[in-house]
């Protein structure tokens, strides 16, 4: 059987009984009958577990949880103090029972706009009150992206947050309620290197100075697959693998050792090898160095488990950071002594049937994801939504192997919790007054910001993850378009601009369910509503969505191409298996072309056909007619890019460096992933300055900038008259057609020919 020889180490003399006992159930039929033997006698357990989780009485038929009221765990007379009793009492009598219960609560990508703010408080208080219930066997645990580059990332450095942060500092606000909510490590994100290792060291380490001392990060950030100290301005950050907690604030790591109750728990974390693609890593070395090999990716990761196998521990959670769950999926497959992975960068939803979901939310599949790892053995694979919209809590038994007991997940208990206000009465607990003081600071730097209208518009603006990265949208046209009519200020002779849509980072307007709905279709999508506390009307765009959209605010460069190296970008944007369907950052939003693609052919041949149009949407020069590019390969196509893009971001194979470049923005201080130092982006030999172009509209952001293109834009064209283009269905788009799509045809040149 498999599980035999787990958990080797210093504990061997348990590893040995346990391997007796597996032995035993073996002589009696195949692995798979003592697999269901044991989980049958789990489910004997269940009623017992239900009341160690804090669930007091016993119903036919689990409610949905948030909108179970507070008595439904103890009466109308019980109160939070007595939950808490009766909670303390459970977990000490469960000592001496076999097996070890555990209450993972845990979150990621709290990288939002204003909507982690609006969520945060509640989350806390359902945090707390789920703590309280368990409150010697919980752990508390994020898999990465805790903060980004962006309104509330910036607000923190605002000299107003002194009070709280003691040394204000970009990011220090979501790493100050992180610590007061007693998160205990995260793995880290892709968007914690958004800056660089640099920006990354002063966020999360603590610094004094005269004015005052900011804390950092209570908690140790944790990563198997980087070379953390390979970088400068990591390396003193880093501690020793497997180590126990607390380690010291700030602390890098591959992993750490937490003990829970007595009994020691395992975390290690992992980021997605994508990572020199789509941020800046420095010096940090990326492992593996293909990408794409899974295998070699969990030879890595199984470095660390081996690790701290090593060291006797025999409870293992790893925090992974892929971006995409069908990573973490495959993941969980080639790993051995993992017991749970909490999944990180997809937002995706996983719920069970008693789980209350927001108003147009959907789940992905249940919670938690029962697997098996490379040696046969449970695995649980947990993950929820981003920006503090749900808290995750599963509650599981471990037996005295080690081993997940998966009857001893109850549903009812284990799961998603929302929260939003209906899901407040979940638990008893109350917002954590540390968090409530920081989001009430952050909030009146932001709602300053909130006052600036730039714009207006009649319609939503789609930017969500789902749909900027799947399709063409209104929100990627606006953009795309602002990009254009900005480069062309400088240069009338652009005639293309393209967008990544990983960094169109939130809508701008509403979508909600209606009380009732039950299907998807039955979202109801609006302009942004008006927010008396800044002023702002119904349907305006404020600087503060502006910046909450583009939070990155790269750069904008002229890059001039030829017409092949025009389709390679094109077909790069679209050659990732399941184009149109899984969300990815590469996909592009476009402006001053046309193009379809076929996902059925090979990435490198999915480009059908190509035109580049005037502003009239008039066809000037055929590209790519039936998979073949026509006329002069070699012909010039001057295009606007974000300097991001067009330094490798999102593996773009864009020329480097670039001869007659011009960097609107100038060439210093660039996000040039993997290294910023990258100064001369054309090979003339100069570092260039920012070029003279400033519409001088607004300027809040330095001209040349990502952010101040949409603004000047916005206010030129759409300040009296909104924006008017609806959102519409992927076989109704034009610019970008996908053929794969049930009803799409191929329009590209019949649209002009039919004016």
């Amino acid at each position: 059987m498999n599980t035999l020889g787990r958990r080797s180490g210093a504990l061997l003399a348990l590893a040995l009984a346990a391997a007796i006992c597996v032995i035993s159930a073996c002589d009696s039929g195949t692995e798979a009958e003592s697999i269901q033997t044991e989980e049958s006698a789990q489910v004997q357990q269940s009623a017992e577990q239900q009341a160690e989780q804090g669930s007091t009485t016993a119903r036919p038929a689990a409610p949905q949880r948030g909108a179970r009221p507070v008595s439904a765990r103890g009466g109308d007379s019980d109160t939070e103090a007595g939950s808490v009793r009766s909670a303390v009492e459970v977990e000490s009598r469960s000592v001496a029972e076999p097996g070890f219960v555990v209450q993972l609560l845990h979150a990621a990508d709290m990288d939002g706009g204003v909507g982690a703010l609006d969520n945060v408080e509640t989350f806390s208080a359902l945090l707390d009150g789920f703590r309280r219930q368990m409150p010697k066997r919980t752990l508390v645990l994020s898999s990465g992206d805790n903060f980004i580059p962006g309104p509330r990332y910036y607000a923190a450095g605002e000299q107003s947050l002194a009070e709280i942060l003691g040394v204000p500092g970009n990011g220090r606000g979501d790493i100050a309620l992180l610590n007061e909510m007693g998160f205990q490590a995260s793995a880290l994100g892709n968007h914690e290197f958004d800056l660089g290792p640099s920006a990354l060291a002063s966020t999360i380490a603590m610094e004094e100075t005269e004015d005052g001392w900011y804390e950092g990060a209570r908690f140790p950030y944790l990563s198997a697959n980087l070379g953390l100290a390979d970088d400068e301005h990591l390396r003193g950050l880093v501690a020793a693998d497997g180590l126990a907690a607390p380690l010291p604030r700030g602390s890098l790591a591959r992993s750490v050792i937490i003990s829970v109750d007595g009994e020691l728990v395992g975390i290690l974390g992992a980021t997605t090898p994508h990572l020199a693609w789509i941020a800046g890593v420095g010096n940090v070395a990326v492992e593996p160095a293909d990408g794409f090999d899974l295998d070699a990716l969990a030879e890595v990761i199984q470095d660390a488990v081996d690790d701290l196998t090593a060291q006797g521990v025999d409870k293992i959670i790893l925090l992974a950071h892929m971006q995409q769950i069908e990573i973490e999926q495959q993941l969980a497959s080639r790993l051995r002594d993992v017991d749970i992975i909490v999944a990180g960068g997809s937002n995706t939803i996983l719920a069970d049937k008693t789980d209350r979901l927001r108003s147009g939310d959907w789940a992905a599949g249940t919670y938690p994801l029962r697997m098996r790892s490379a040696s046969g053995e449970p695995l649980l694979l947990v993950n929820t939504d981003a920006d503090y919209r749900y808290i995750g809590r599963l509650v599981v038994r471990f037996d005295q192997r080690g081993l997940v007991m998966l009857g001893s997940i109850d549903p009812s208990v284990s799961g998603v919790y929302a929260t939003d206000k209906a899901g407040r009465p979940a638990t008893a607990g109350e917002p954590i007054p540390g968090v409530s003081r920081i989001v009430r600071s952050l909030r009146e730097v932001i709602e300053d910001r909130d006052r600036e209208i730039v714009g207006r518009t009649s319609f939503y603006l789609a930017g969500r993850r789902g749909d900027v990265r799947t399709q063409e949208t209104n929100l990627g046209n606006l953009v795309a378009d602002s990009f254009l009519w900005l480069a062309r200020q400088f240069d009338p002779g652009v005639a293309v601009a393209l967008k990544n849509s990983g960094g169109i980072r939130d809508q701008i307007g509403r979508a909600w369910q209606p009380a009732g709905a039950i299907r998807t279709d039955e979202v109801v999508f609006a302009p942004p509503a008006a927010n008396p506390a800044s002023g702002r009307r119904a349907g305006d765009i404020s600087r503060f969505a502006v910046e909450s959209v583009l939070r990155f605010n790269n750069g904008l460069v002229i890059v001039p191409l030829t017409a092949q190296q025009l389709v390679a970008l094109l077909e790069h944007g679209v050659g990732f298996d399941g184009v149109g369907e899984v969300p990815d950052g590469r996909f592009p939003q476009i402006a001053g072309m046309r193009f379809s693609f076929d996902p059925a052919e090979p990435p490198g041949r999915r480009i059908r056909s190509l035109a580049i149009i005037d502003q009239q949407g008039r066809v000037i020069d055929r590209v790519v007619e039936r998979g073949i590019l026509v006329g002069d390969a070699e012909r010039e196509v001057r295009m606007a890019v974000l300097d991001f893009t067009a330094n490798g971001g999102d593996g773009y194979p864009f020329p480097l460096p670039a001869e007659g470049r011009i960097d609107l923005a100038g060439e210093t201080g660039q996000y040039n992933p993997p290294s910023p130092e990258f100064p001369d982006t054309n090979g003339n030999g100069l570092i260039d300055d920012a070029v003279a172009v400033d519409p001088g509209l607004f300027d809040f952001a330095a001209p040349g900038t990502e952010q101040d293109a949409l603004a000047e834009y916005l206010a030129q064209f759409y300040q009296d008259v909104p924006f008017d283009r609806a959102e519409t269905s992927p076989v109704e788009d034009r610019r970008i057609q996908n053929l794969s799509v049930a009803g799409a045809r191929d329009t590209v040149f019949a649209l002009d020919q039919a004016r």
